[in-house]
């Protein structure tokens, strides 16, 4: 089997609630994703997606990901797109770095190798985990009272696990805390992820401030060492998220005792071949993981649905459904919400079909 055309399609998700914003004022309304086509000489096609949050949350965007598909492409035809191993390092010498680039086509040669052999991708990553995985649900930032009423809403929907935007003024983002807290139940679950945004004077104001707080700290400054720093002044439980990207920081991590948990992001890691890998070692390390990506529609909650229902649950902080989030479907067969978890396909492969009439016309092909 090898590859002989690659695609890529351009489709716009726009937000079912108009806007998400969070630290430093970033806010989106329209993502701009890329769905990306792999087809082999024997017929067989493959999907992935790719979706950056924007151009200024990651050093990733959105034709920053078509761009690096016409440069990898000429590479890749003629090779065979189940030998994963084999691909990623093909990819990695051929553009170094850009990691969010290789991600859709790395999970559109999964979905080929389930297709292949006739298993859900989940089974291929290392077996399907209970009947589906919890998830959790994102409060863009806004003022701290109009944060708390989302939240019965959104418990309502069956959400238990709440992640709020913080990472602005420190005295509003303490407010914003304790304003969600008030509105906890038994079994709830809250994060305060403040993206990068607080200097570590801020940091270190909010989390002396929500010591009595039953509150997960997440990603609180820009470096591994400034959250380092906060880590140890702190004993809420603290999860690393944009500086983790590779098994190293994953090792320097661990070693430090940096962390409770870790957010992996599948594209952040450059497919789901290096987030399995990220994933079985924290497995082994003992560390939770957020298992999902920067942002995406159908495919790409697919692909997070099959990472987090082959993880043994014990380590599944939290999965998220990106496909509830927007207005737009692109693909038949992706999971869907159901009473706050959602749960991956039992077809082959990732378990969806695009909708090409959404997609409409490719905006690329190498062959």
């Amino acid at each position: 089997m090898k590859i002989k055309r690659i695609r890529a399609y351009q489709v716009d998700l726009p937000l079912v609630e108009g806007t998400y914003k969070w630290s430093g004022g970033k806010s989106v309304s329209v993502f701009d994703s890329t769905v990306v086509e792999i087809e082999t000489d024997t017929g067989v096609i493959g999907y992935g997606e790719v979706c950056p949050l924007g151009p200024f949350y990651l050093p990733a965007y959105a034709n920053g990901v078509r761009a690096g598909i016409v440069e990898l492409g000429r590479h890749l035809i003629g090779e065979n797109p189940i030998e994963l191993q084999k691909l990623n390092r093909l990819m990695d010498a051929a553009l170094k770095g850009h990691a969010y680039v290789k991600s859709g086509i790395d999970m559109a040669c999964w979905d080929i190798l389930g297709k292949v052999t006739n298993q859900p991708v989940c089974t291929l990553m290392g077996g399907r985990y209970g009947d589906s995985v919890n998830l959790y649900r994102a409060i863009s930032q806004e003022a701290p009272e109009a944060m708390a009423n989302k939240v019965a809403g959104y418990r309502a929907e069956g959400y238990k696990r709440f992640q709020l935007k913080v990472g602005g003024d420190a005295a509003v983002d303490i407010a914003r805390i304790l304003a969600v807290a008030a509105k906890l139940q038994p079994g709830d679950r809250l994060v305060a992820d403040a993206n990068t945004g607080w200097l570590m004077h801020d940091a270190m104001r909010v989390v002396k401030a929500v010591k009595d707080v039953d509150v997960y700290i997440e990603q609180p400054c820009l470096s591994y060492e400034e959250c380092l720093s906060v880590r140890r002044h702190t004993n809420n439980p603290f999860i690393l998220d944009e500086v983790i990207d590779s098994v190293d920081v994953l090792i320097k991590g661990n070693a430090d005792l940096a962390m409770d948990a870790v957010n992996l992001k599948i594209s952040k890691f450059g497919g789901l071949t290096k987030v399995k890998q990220a994933r079985d070692l924290c497995v082994s390390l003992g560390i939770a993981m957020t298992l999902e990506d920067s942002w995406g529609g159908d495919i790409i909650t697919a692909a997070i649905a099959h990472l987090a229902q082959s993880t043994p649950p014990e380590f599944q902080f939290s999965a998220t459904d990106f496909n509830s989030y927007v207005s737009v479907s692109i693909a038949d067969g992706a999971p869907k919400r159901i009473d706050g978890k959602m749960s991956a396909s039992t077809a082959p492969g990732l378990g969806i079909t695009p909708k090409m009439n959404v997609l409409g016309k490719p905006v690329l092909e190498v062959s």
